[in-house]
């Protein structure tokens, strides 16, 4: 399995679960473009997800918000190194452009705000956003999140931000392995979206909802999430020749 983690975190954050997956599976965690080790790496969704196939290799693909959008570019432009995907709390992309505009805008006011702030200002200001109401300090895995760079997370903003993004929806269909999409019950507006993800994916595709979850339902909820996440993996592996 390889984990992609979502905007202002490393491959650290993925930690506490990632260690309870690692007894019955492979992982893999890597930093994405911008971020953690990656820091001064600099790409768009399009050639990072190269870069994440190139060092995941084949595998099932999991990844969180940010890290969602890259493995769905990776689905449809790299569909050979997967075996599996697992998109939570992901969007195929804002299809309205004076929508994607507005947001392309705003990454940028927040864009400026990392390099003006540095880090740890701009993490207790991202965290406070009503989007992680749900999520607890505790829980949002900090100290990981402090690795990475100002100038990488605006990079990344900037290159892979939801403003940037190239709508995937009418290419969803593409994806021809089974497909997990994963969702907060408190997250209204992603759970929207994770409906719609899989309908748009088709019969390969199935929805977990993650009860009394907002965005960051794997941090918020790591036990139900794992219960949710874990058979599709099992399913998976027994479909794959030893």
């Amino acid at each position: 399995m390889v984990l992609l983690h979502g905007f202002t975190q490393s491959a650290g954050s993925w930690e506490p679960i990632a260690v309870r997956l690692a007894g019955r599976h492979e992982v893999v965690a890597i930093d994405a473009p911008g971020h953690g080790g990656s820091a001064s790496v600099r790409a768009g969704l399009w050639e990072g997800a190269g870069m994440i196939a190139d060092a995941g290799g084949p595998g099932c693909y999991v990844g969180y918000s940010m890290g969602g959008r890259f493995a769905l570019h990776l689905a449809v432009s790299r569909p050979e190194v997967l075996t599996g995907l697992v998109l939570v709390s992901t969007s195929a992309g804002i299809e309205d452009p004076g929508e994607r505009a507005e947001r392309a805008r705003s990454d940028e006011l927040v864009a400026r705000r990392v390099e003006l702030d540095g880090l740890p200002a701009f993490l207790d200001w991202w965290l406070e956003r009503p989007l992680f109401a749900t999520l607890s300090r505790e829980s949002a895995a900090v100290r990981s999140r402090l690795g990475g760079s100002p100038e990488g997370l605006a990079s990344s903003l900037r290159l892979a931000g939801a403003g940037v993004q190239e709508p995937l929806w009418d290419r969803l269909g593409e994806i021809s392995v089974p497909v997990l999409v994963v969702a907060g019950e408190l997250d209204g507006a992603y759970l929207s979206l994770a409906h719609r993800l899989v309908e748009a994916i088709g019969t390969n595709a199935s929805l977990s909802v993650i009860a009394r979850a907002g965005h960051a339902c794997h941090l918020e909820r790591p036990d139900a999430w794992l219960e949710a996440v874990e058979p599709f993996l099992a399913a998976g592996e027994s479909q794959v020749p030893g």
